[in-house]
């Protein structure tokens, strides 16, 4: 009996696009728009602090053998990516918005995603460990390497290195990852064992982080800003930013470096995925007022649509003939339930 095909849209996905929705219509104002900023700043400490507790540096080194396979993850990452970014900057004021091409060059610069990338390379039959060493050292990376790309990139867009952003960034991000890092061989435990509670907190907050960014947006007018035509145009650069991607690293993979299939997985999906996770909380500590809003906008959108066409890719990888039959393996006909549960696995653990 044939499998009926799911898109995977997340239940967490629409929760984020409900709180865009409540902020629109109630945004937080004066004493209120203080107090949940506040909470804000707490939530996002805590999420990197749980971020720094559940990963583990070990992943990131482990598999120093596929040395050129996680270089080539990393400098699609941190190096294709911002380039093709910095490629797009004719489209800012002519074709959108000035603040929505902030958003995409902040889109590019963020690290890989954790869970996704893992799940995706399983379904498709590829190297899992490589994977989870590839996407661990983009994480690991991410949270020293993006501050400093956005600082060297975007000054033009008002997000310099100025001492109080170096301090939030400091304060917010690093020190809190810095001390789960620490305490994970303490703690690291007791995070695995109550980790469907610690989602919720880390849900709750990122709703939380969302909630305050497309506040500050709406008092102060985004949504004055922005037309139909602007969020054509921004989905168009999202697929096309995607596919360009996707592209490259297939070509790179088979032509370039010769890889093998399951090795090739890894880079195309490593290589292409953005981190939602980590992406929200960094954008409230990088940017303030209406920007926040505006720089999540194409961050939001990417990471539905690379979610739904890595699914299909991982799809048709699944189905490419055994080399070893007897080889355990995910079978074509369950992979559409497997992938409808990984965006669920993105966002399990939040900031990966």
């Amino acid at each position: 009996m044939p499998t009926r095909f799911r898109l995977p849209v997340d239940g967490f996905v629409l929760l984020l696009i409900g709180m865009v929705c409540l902020a629109s219509v109630l945004p937080a104002h004066g004493q209120g728009a203080v107090a949940v900023g506040w909470a804000a700043n707490i939530a996002i400490g805590l999420l990197f602090f749980l971020y720094g507790a559940r990963l583990a540096p070990q992943a990131a080194v482990a598999g120093l053998r596929h040395w050129r396979l996680h270089t080539a993850v990393l400098l699609c990452t941190y190096a294709l990516f911002p380039l093709l970014g910095l490629a797009m900057r004719p489209l800012a004021p002519s074709v959108i918005p000035e603040s929505l091409y902030t958003g995409l060059l902040f889109l590019c610069l963020l690290p890989s995603t954790v869970q996704s990338s893992i799940a995706f390379t399983s379904i498709a039959r590829g190297n899992v460990a490589a994977a989870l060493c590839a996407a661990s050292a983009s994480n690991l990376l991410g949270v020293f390497l993006t501050p400093l790309l956005v600082g060297a990139l975007m000054h033009q867009s008002g997000v310099g290195f100025s001492f109080g952003v170096l301090r939030d960034i400091v304060v917010q991000l690093l020190l809190p990852f810095v001390a789960g890092q620490l305490l994970r061989p303490l703690i690291g435990g007791l995070v695995h064992r109550y980790r469907s509670v610690l989602t919720r907190v880390d849900r709750v907050s990122i709703l939380l982080v969302v909630y305050v960014a497309f506040s500050e947006g709406v008092v102060s007018g985004i949504w004055r800003q922005l037309d139909l035509a602007d969020l054509g145009v921004l989905f168009a650069a999202c697929a096309v930013l995607l596919a360009l991607v996707l592209g490259i690293t297939t070509f790179v993979a088979r032509r370039v470096m010769k890889l093998p299939v399951e090795d090739e997985i890894v880079l195309v999906f490593c290589g292409s995925k953005k981190s939602l996770a980590s992406g929200l909380p960094m954008a409230s500590v990088l940017f303030g007022g209406a920007t926040v809003g505006m720089a999540v906008l194409p961050l939001m959108l990417f990471h539905q649509m690379q979610l739904m066409v890595c699914a299909w890719l991982a799809r048709r990888y699944a189905k490419r003939p055994e080399l070893h039959p007897e080889a355990p393996r995910l079978t074509a006909e369950a992979a559409p339930a497997a992938v409808a549960v990984a965006p669920r696995a993105e966002l399990a653990a939040v900031g990966r």
